[in-house]
């Protein structure tokens, strides 16, 4: 906050949120900061492009949420403004990304091992019937 201004002047309640907010929005320099520092095409190079949509997809986000944040502090109404729509519209894509994402990650089945497993785990009647015999007549050799 400034130094000019006195905790004095604002209630309790107000101070903290104030405080807060001035934290949130020094976490939020900081970390555009960082982005900022390495080139943008430097970056894409490094993430492939279900990443590169991501990134994307957050930086929107971000730069239209701080916007939300703006119109608020300039008494404007942001859910009478386009920037909802924009957000809305964000939001869909990366509902997007994330299925896309999701379905990458589901478990994939190998038909060919689970038709192995299958037939090995299932009896098979006819090689019990020959195997019995072969162990009866183990056990009644042994015996004679």
């Amino acid at each position: 906050m400034d130094e000019d201004t006195s905790a004095d002047e604002y209630p309790t309640e107000i101070q903290e949120c104030l405080v807060a907010f001035e934290n949130s929005v020094g976490a939020v320099d900081q970390m555009l900061n960082k982005m900022m520092s390495v080139s943008r095409s430097e970056l894409l190079q490094k993430i492939e492009p279900l990443e590169q949509a991501k990134l994307d997809l957050v930086s929107a986000y971000t730069l239209n949420s701080l916007f939300w944040v703006y119109l608020t502090t300039q008494g404007v109404n942001p859910k009478e403004h386009p920037v909802k729509t924009e957000l809305e519209r964000i939001r869909s894509y990366m509902n997007r990304v994330k299925e896309i994402t999701d379905r990458k990650k589901a478990a994939r089945i190998d038909t060919g091992a689970v038709k192995r497993f299958i037939k090995h785990a299932l009896c098979d009647p006819a090689a019990e019937e020959v195997s019995a015999p072969k162990k009866e007549r183990k056990s009644k050799s042994k015996h004679k």
